[in-house]
């Protein structure tokens, strides 16, 4: 695959991964024909501050765990109010990381 393209699409998703991932992907990317990155950009990932906003005002109620497609974990922060308080506080501080790996597991899927 040609680098100007790896580096076009590693430079306008860099935010949806973690830094470390970055190499990792380019790597995958290197090997990959011209259709696996066709389905990369058509590949919807999901942004780490939007869901870091969400899990700020809506956290309480499991929306960003919802979103994330970690029902059990929105059921039960649904259920008892996010533990109390205590696990949607925990999420504000992993929610972006956790969206992170969710992306690199997206993507790792179609390479």
């Amino acid at each position: 695959m040609d680098k100007s393209k790896i580096d076009l699409y590693l430079t306008t998703n860099a935010k949806y991964f973690e830094p470390a991932a970055i190499p990792i992907i380019r790597q995958k990317l290197e090997k990959a024909n011209d259709d696996a990155l066709v389905t990369l950009q058509a590949c919807e990932l999901k942004d780490p501050t939007l869901l870091l906003v969400i899990s700020l005002f809506l956290g309480g109620l499991g929306i960003d765990r919802f979103m994330l497609g970690d029902t059990g974990m929105g059921v039960l922060k649904l259920l008892t109010g996010g533990c109390c308080g205590i696990l949607t506080i925990i999420d504000w501080f992993t929610v972006m990381k956790k969206t992170k790996q969710k992306n690199l597991a997206t993507i790792s899927m179609i390479l």
